[in-house]
């Protein structure tokens, strides 16, 4: 007889089993590679241009099982020893080091490539939100001038109305809004400067 792989708990709701399998996949582990400091200083860039965790940004690029397998098949190890590396410890799944650990076992791949090459895919993506955040700190410089004509617009309305007219209020009111906007563009724009050295 087949074990039934669902369970009732007691509001009537039929549910998943729940595996200490699966758990034990999502326990955090310490492990040690050699890497550029390219690849250390992509996932760094990424992390917190996002606001995404280094261990979740790591996870999700090493449980990726056919970029992995793509990357063990093209390695050469020949040239990847050239470069100077650093050791550098990571946080990640027990999930995350089983996949690394088994295509680098499978193609006699060293480790270590498999993460570099892994986290060197970040590459293309911080060239094009280098090249948006270029864009962005145009757009912020619009939006400030704009800013500063609002404000006069609003010195005008003071001036011919008086500070109580309905008019003025509403326009300050805008305006407060509009500065509360360009403030959180700016501190968004300040945050990208680390991909602009890059």
């Amino acid at each position: 007889m087949e074990k039934d792989e669902t369970q009732e708990n007691n509001t009537g709701v039929t549910l998943p089993w729940t595996s200490t399998e699966d758990l034990r996949g999502k326990q955090s582990v310490r492990a040690t590679f050699r890497l550029t400091a390219k690849a250390i200083d992509a996932l760094s860039a990424v992390s917190t241009h996002l606001g995404i965790k280094q261990k979740s940004l790591f996870d999700y690029l090493m449980e990726d099982l056919r970029a992995l397998n793509l990357i063990a098949r093209e390695i050469q190890s020949y040239r990847f020893r050239k470069h100077n590396r650093v050791q550098k410890t990571f946080v990640l799944s027990r999930k995350t080091l089983c996949s690394i650990e088994k295509v680098s076992k499978d193609y006699n791949a060293p480790r270590d490539a498999l993460v570099e090459y892994s986290l060197l895919r970040l590459l293309p993506m911080i060239a094009g939100e280098k090249e948006k955040h270029e864009k962005r700190k145009e757009i912020l410089v619009e939006i400030t001038r704009h800013l500063k004509q609002g404000q006069k617009i609003l010195n005008k309305a003071g001036v011919l109305l008086g500070e109580e007219d309905p008019v003025f209020n509403k326009f300050e009111t805008a305006l407060t809004i509009y500065e509360n906007a360009r403030r959180n563009i700016e501190t968004f724009v300040e945050k990208g400067k680390l991909i602009e050295d890059f």
